[in-house]
């Protein structure tokens, strides 16, 4: 009896290539999956963006450098001026503007929303440039630090994400939450990455320096 193996079985992929790769080891996405994927923000994303108050904006620069960025503030901090059209205030930060940047270079954005204490998320993308408009800044008049300048996304896809990896990961369950105390501080954690021999910051004194930020 031989023993030889069949010439006609695949040979396993170490490292997936093309898609026709990856529908080899994955099924097709449901008709639910693809007809969710709106080209508009219609009234449920809209209810969705003005409940909250936390994104991850993505974006990329012309040399493929990709970066993921948290922005903040009260719920509703990003306003929806019509059914394709996004304002983000750019708050006050580090100054290093890696997503400003990006955006200048490529016009290219994706965003994804969220509202502490739901599992589903809302993903936008779209193209995006950083604006200066006088308009466009009035709109966040009333913030306590006004922007220097607004990121103006124009929508070119939201959908609603699942909730599975929020219910995974029970991000928003108290008892999965770390005691702070038991993690170093970020004055710590810079001193071992930079070397910088300068006095460290506590924690309690970086809340506060943030404090005149927010």
């Amino acid at each position: 009896m031989s023993h030889e193996k069949s010439e006609s079985a695949p040979k396993p992929l170490a490292r997936l290539t093309s898609e026709a790769d990856l529908r080899l080891y994955y099924p097709a996405a449901s008709e639910r999956a693809l007809r969710k994927q709106l080209d508009h923000l219609d009234s449920h994303c809209k209810r969705f963006i003005e409940s909250s108050p936390f994104l991850v904006l993505a974006s990329f620069g012309a040399d493929g450098r990709v970066d993921a960025s948290p922005r903040g503030g009260e719920a509703g901090f990003v306003r929806c001026q019509h059914e394709r059209r996004l304002l983000i205030p750019d708050a006050p930060g580090n100054q290093r503007l890696d997503s400003l940047s990006n955006i200048i270079q490529t016009g290219q954005i994706g965003l994804l929303f969220m509202i502490p204490g739901m599992d589903e998320t809302l993903r936008v993308n779209g193209k995006a440039y950083v604006s200066l408009d006088p308009e466009s800044l009035a709109v966040f008049a009333h913030l306590k630090h006004r922007p220097r300048s607004v990121i103006d996304v124009e929508v070119h896809e939201a959908y609603l994400h699942c909730a599975k990896a929020f219910m995974r990961s029970q991000l928003w369950n108290p008892q999965h939450h770390i005691d702070r105390t038991n993690f170093p501080t970020m004055g710590e954690m810079l001193r071992d990455q930079t070397g910088m021999s300068a006095m460290i910051e506590t924690q309690e004194a970086m809340l506060k320096r943030y404090a005149n930020d927010i």
